[in-house]
């Protein structure tokens, strides 16, 4: 849950106060320099995060775009990330399975695997065959 509120009168210079739910503490207060707000530009979807002012835990929540309107109208700062490029990126063969993980930390425990993966087209030991 989270509502905007201001103290004071109408029209006072007066930070806002923003309310949300703390997992352990229940409702508290936080001013808005206290919330982050944060949207995809991959997907649009939002999410705010504060630390509980009472316990001090790390807190984030994924937020409907009205809540995400009513945060920022009260002056809580946006930032926007986006998907890594990665994701778009072709994937060829089977995925990673833990028989391939082993055989990599094995590799990696060698004295001279940096060598061998640092060389031009040399394949670990035991690693997958690409034909």
């Amino acid at each position: 849950m989270v509502s905007s509120m201001t103290n004071g009168k109408a029209g006072s210079n007066e930070m806002a106060r923003i309310r949300a739910s703390c997992p352990e503490c229940g409702d508290v207060e936080l001013t808005i320099d206290q919330v982050r707000v944060v949207v995809c530009s991959s997907d649009n979807q939002g999410s705010y995060s504060f630390q509980c002012p009472s316990c001090r835990l790390a807190i984030t929540k994924a937020a409907q775009p009205r809540v995400i309107d009513v945060l920022l109208a009260s002056g809580v700062a946006l930032t926007f990330w986006s998907m890594p490029a990665e994701l778009d990126e072709a994937h060829d063969g089977p995925p990673i399975c833990h028989d391939d993980l082993l055989v990599f930390h094995f590799d990696l425990e060698r004295g001279d695997c940096m060598t061998e993966l640092t060389g031009a087209g040399v394949q670990m030991q035991g690693s997958r065959s690409s034909s």
